[in-house]
């Protein structure tokens, strides 16, 4: 049983009056996204036969073939993919790369050092022979941010000097202390970068965490393919599973062979169960991400206030779901992290530890208690336990959870 301690509820309302203008602007952007994916919907003429599934080879899957108009519809691209085989964002976008670039192609990173799990499949493992990027000889590179915005000018010489087939961008923050990159900042290093330099390389945005949280979303300021998953934003905490593409034609066709094979691209693949999971997560998709960004809003106000360092803070601009709080305390990271875990409907009696997980360089602490496993667009905190010990709390498909998750949660680290 959850009791409230009242003093922190008081605290967490208070919290709440300062919060005001930002829910408003949250509640502002999912009317607009809510218009654009129920117009989507209408536009694609979406019935319930096209929840059916399919068996076999998956040959004139009218539900997947459905699906993949209303997502480009959505991202307002030549073509998507979406499909519920895709178990997660890394293998959305490892398998993207692996099918857009070839031996002896370079890929540039400009927003730094990706996301951990993606390293193996940039690096590869020493002395080993795991089918990286790297093994491929596909070569890469990377350019730090600068006080959270691209080193423009660094980038300019970089594309000049290594003429990239993949310009490369991960939006959000992974396990980094910055604010994700917003939609505009995007937008304007592609234009400036296409007008120094007259590349012709794709700029390739992992989407993972932003879906929905801004008015547009990348490939409306001239990003040629996002990537994403299921089990995040664009899911809705009501997909199981599943992953997508969204770009440009001859990107998607490309990718399309690396999933399946060269002779069958999206031709094939079947899933019997069907597709209304996907249907209705995505429908429900932007009322989800905007309360998942009032918990991470208010967890960054109370915690601020509490004396430890937080992102977002109330004047940035919110472009993924995701907060940030630098505890410099390993016991305060777990203790934290095992009440929000505590906070779950689901498996809410297991005490976490830390572990070892794939894809990961250190020992993580992860608290997801979900119904599907690892949806961090439920209530979910995670870090790495390495210095400054910093949690990463996002998710929570209603805000009177999230709200009820933090109260719990600030009891671990709350003097009265």
């Amino acid at each position: 049983m959850i009791e409230i301690n009242k003093n922190i509820l008081n605290f967490l309302n208070e919290c709440e009056g300062e919060c005001a203008k930002v829910f408003l602007k949250i509640d502002e952007i999912e009317f607009k996204n809510q218009l654009k994916v129920l117009n989507a919907f209408n536009s694609c003429k979406v019935q319930s036969r096209h929840f059916i599934g399919s068996t076999g080879y998956g040959h004139n899957d009218i539900g997947k073939e459905k699906a993949c108009e209303l997502l480009k519809t959505i991202f307002n691209t030549e073509d998507a993919f979406i499909s519920p085989l895709i178990s997660c964002g890394t293998e959305a976008i490892s398998q993207s790369l692996f099918g857009i670039l070839r031996p002896g192609d370079n890929m540039l990173c400009i927003s730094g050092t990706p996301y951990d799990t993606l390293k193996k499949v940039i690096f590869g493992v020493e002395g080993k022979n795991i089918g990286s990027l790297k093994d491929y000889n596909i070569g890469y590179d990377e350019v730090d941010l600068v006080d959270e915005n691209f080193d423009t000018a660094k980038i300019i010489e970089m594309v000049k000097e290594n003429k990239p087939k993949v310009i490369y961008i991960q939006r959000s923050r992974g396990y980094t202390f910055r604010n994700a990159l917003t939609v505009k900042k995007i937008g304007q290093v592609i234009a400036d970068v296409k007008k120094a330099t007259g590349t012709k390389a794709y700029f390739v945005v992992d989407n993972c965490y932003g879906e929905f949280c801004e008015e547009s979303e990348p490939t409306d300021v001239g990003a040629d393919l996002v990537i994403g998953s299921l089990l995040k934003n664009m899911g809705g905490g009501i997909a199981s599973t599943g992953g997508y593409m969204a770009g440009k034609s001859e990107l998607i066709e490309l990718i399309s062979y690396k999933i399946t094979s060269p002779a069958l691209g999206t031709d094939i693949g079947s899933f019997e169960q069907g597709y209304k999971q996907i249907f209705e997560g995505i429908f429900v998709a932007p009322h989800v991400v905007a309360q998942a960004k009032k918990v991470a809003i208010l967890t960054a106000v109370a915690l601020n206030k509490l004396g430890y360092q937080t992102k977002p803070n109330l004047a940035d601009p919110q472009a993924d779901i995701v907060c940030c709080i630098k505890f410099g305390d390993k016991d305060k990271l777990v203790n934290f992290t095992r009440a929000i875990q505590y906070s779950s409907a689901i498996d809410s009696d297991s005490t976490l530890e830390a572990g070892e997980m794939d894809g990961y360089e250190d020992l993580i602490i992860m608290a997801s208690g979900s119904f599907n496993q690892g949806s961090s667009i439920e209530l979910s905190c995670d870090g790495p336990m390495r210095p400054p010990y910093t949690a990463y709390l996002q998710g929570g498909l209603s805000y009177a959870h999230g709200k009820i998750g933090l109260t719990n949660a600030l009891s671990t680290i709350w003097k009265n």
